[in-house]
């Protein structure tokens, strides 16, 4: 038998093996996520600003706009000496970077557009999304509609007591801290069954929250970035209040805080319509920085208090009780405790400084950032299509930064 004959003889074998896995994948999980899976593979900006369907969010008929006071000299000189490059600009544009703006004390330092984007140019939040998430929850409590954090899960999410009477010992407050005990496994052999796939791209995320989600050891015992997290907290958010979690983003939030351009959810599906709650809201670089202005003033704003200090407060700063490097130990707890300078509180995470309040940033694969630094008064967003350096190298710069300007 010829070499060449072998060879047809073997791809016919893969492609036969390839065609039965996908059939399997199809009878099991359906269609359309086995095509979202196959097609998208890693998810990308694309996926949420144009492969998903989308909830509207509508401008704020106030919009709010920062101070325009440009130092762009001290602020490239700043990010020059903090990450060791000779222009700025150009460094900026090589490492994938839609967008940098840094305002300091309400007014606009630095505003800079790259690789085709503008300042209405729509960018997508990855899961800087998990931070709006957390600002919804405690405005829910803060309103009434949920009992706290320590409510149990169950009590908004009956039907997994049923399943495993385990989930009674969940509280809200495990799920913000990503600590509910709950499996994860990104990637498993079959690929469609791996939880990150099934948290991405499954067309119903109540379901796939409701019925795949494992206990595998106590709540609370350690950090463990998990997707099913916010996805389980959307619900509750649905349940407690009564509206979508578009709406509540809408009247709570981008009406209140003045956003200046419309923005979207990108949603499970059309048929389910649950709004991606892990990754999917999608704006402008300028909006996402008056988030950050929200939390920068304690969750006041122009004298509204739209979250309460208390929320803002518990929500970025340390628990002392979870500083140690056994609770950061699993998968990306490394990255997050980086050997006792960080921690991560309710979405956000933080940066320790001494003698003072702590930074705290809500962030997103692909390097997107909002980074707050209470001390100084900064207020740092990035956007991007890639890191372009890793991410604990944009979290330095920004944490050295906000000192220098």
């Amino acid at each position: 038998m010829s070499w060449l004959k072998r060879l047809g003889m073997g791809l016919g074998v893969i492609v036969s093996l390839l065609i039965i896995w996908s059939a399997a994948g199809v009878i099991v999980y359906g269609p359309e996520y086995v095509r979202r899976v196959l097609v998208s593979r890693e998810s990308s900006v694309d996926d949420y600003l144009n492969n998903f369907r989308l909830s509207e969010l509508s401008a704020s008929e106030t919009p709010f706009a920062f101070e325009v006071a440009l130092d762009e000299e001290a602020v490239r000189s700043a990010f020059e000496r903090a990450l060791g490059v000779e222009d700025l600009d150009e460094f900026l544009s090589d490492a994938e970077t839609q967008a940098l703006i840094v305002i300091k004390d309400d007014s606009i330092l630095y505003e800079g557009y790259f690789n085709g984007t503008r300042r209405d140019s729509v960018v997508t939040s990855f899961s800087v999304a998990k931070s709006f998430d957390s600002a919804l929850v405690g405005i829910a409590i803060d309103e009434g509609f949920i009992g706290g954090v320590d409510d149990a899960i169950t009590d908004y999410l009956p039907e997994l007591a049923e399943r495993n009477p385990g989930f009674e010992s969940i509280t809200i407050g495990d799920l913000l801290r990503m600590a509910a005990g709950l499996e994860y496994r990104e990637l498993r052999w079959f690929l469609f069954n791996g939880d990150d796939p099934l948290t991405t791209y499954y067309p119903d995320q109540r379901q796939i929250s409701l019925e795949n989600t494992h206990i595998v050891e106590p709540p609370g015992e350690h950090f463990n970035y998990n997707k099913y997290h916010p996805q389980l907290l959307g619900m509750i958010l649905e349940r407690a209040t009564g509206m979508s979690v578009t709406e509540l983003t809408q009247t709570r939030l981008w009406d209140r805080i003045g956003m200046e351009y419309d923005g979207a959810w990108a949603l499970d599906s059309e048929e389910s319509g649950f709004e991606k709650m892990e990754a999917g809201l999608n704006a402008r670089a300028i909006d996402f920085a008056k988030f950050g202005r929200l939390y920068l003033d304690s969750g006041n704003w122009l004298g509204e208090q739209v979250v309460s200090a208390d929320w803002v407060a518990e929500s970025t700063q340390l628990d002392p009780a979870t500083q140690n490097e056994a609770y950061y130990s699993k998968s990306f707890g490394p990255y997050v405790y980086d050997g006792g300078k960080g921690y991560y509180k309710y979405f956000w995470y933080g940066r320790l400084r001494d003698g003072q309040p702590a930074d705290f940033a809500a962030e997103g694969d692909h390097g997107q950032y909002i980074y707050v630094s209470p001390a100084n008064g900064v207020i740092i967003v990035r956007n991007g299509t890639g890191y372009g350096i890793p991410s604990n190298e944009w979290i330095d710069a920004f944490y050295t930064v906000a000192v220098g300007l």
